[in-house]
């Protein structure tokens, strides 16, 4: 059975985004309704208070938490997502997991995406710079199959590597370095989206989409984005 994980934990004061337990709410209504095979959902976070009882709760853990983005100011750090790369996870997450951020919206079947055989495929072709192989808002994994994510990283060390190989994030910059450009990606060829790079500047949704994320400034619980793009209030709830 696939494990569908998503990560909530208190973002530094300051932060572009806020996550309320609603958006947690509403990333696994969407997931039910477009994703009929059965599967677990599970949420990593630091605060449950306000999550719907159906989501399983893990506690979040400590490891890179303090650990700044090598972009500085207020660039999002996901370093404790790494953890997800360890073999032992699948002791918490099961053989077979999908990695989901919460500010997308589900608007397509999900199944052709997350049925597919690779031990890993991750979503890409997001940022220009040469090094940015993958995004990391959605990855397919069996727990273990690229190990060495998390076995290689060095706090001290591997930031700085990926930030001279212009690989822009934080895990996703390091995933990038680390394991170069020849893993199996998403694309818009997949109907993954990205609502900056693709569907800002337009009120139509591509009618092969399947899933918009929304990186960046921009986040679907936004009413002005709302409002000038009304298949997002059609479809995150």
């Amino acid at each position: 059975m696939l494990s569908v994980v998503c990560y909530r934990w208190r973002p530094v004061d300051g932060y572009r985004s806020q996550f309320g337990p609603e958006t947690v709410n509403v990333l696994r209504r969407m997931v039910a309704r477009h994703y009929q095979r059965p599967h677990r959902f599970i949420c990593v976070t630091d605060d449950p208070a306000g999550i719907d009882p159906g989501v399983e709760i893990v506690p979040m853990w400590d490891d890179f938490g303090a650990l700044p983005s090598p972009h500085g100011g207020k660039n999002p750090s996901c370093y404790r997502r790494l953890r997800a790369f360890s073999p032992e996870i699948a002791s918490v997450f099961g053989p077979r997991f999908v990695s989901l951020d919460l500010d997308c919206v589900v608007v397509g079947d999900l199944a052709p995406l997350w049925d597919r055989p690779e031990e890993f495929v991750m979503w890409g072709d997001t940022n220009p710079l040469p090094g940015s192989h993958y995004n990391g808002s959605m990855l397919l994994m069996t727990a273990g199959a690229r190990r060495q994510v998390w076995e290689t990283f060095d706090p001290e060390t591997s930031p700085r590597l990926a930030l001279a190989a212009r690989c822009w994030g934080s895990d996703q910059g390091w995933i990038s370095y680390c394991l170069g450009p020849g893993e199996a990606r998403w694309s818009k060829a997949d109907g993954v989206y990205s609502f900056r790079n693709d569907l800002s500047q337009t009120r139509a949704l591509p009618a092969d989409a399947r899933i918009v994320f929304f990186h960046g400034k921009h986040d679907p619980w936004h009413a002005d984005v709302q409002a000038r793009h009304p298949w997002v209030s059609e479809h995150w709830r």
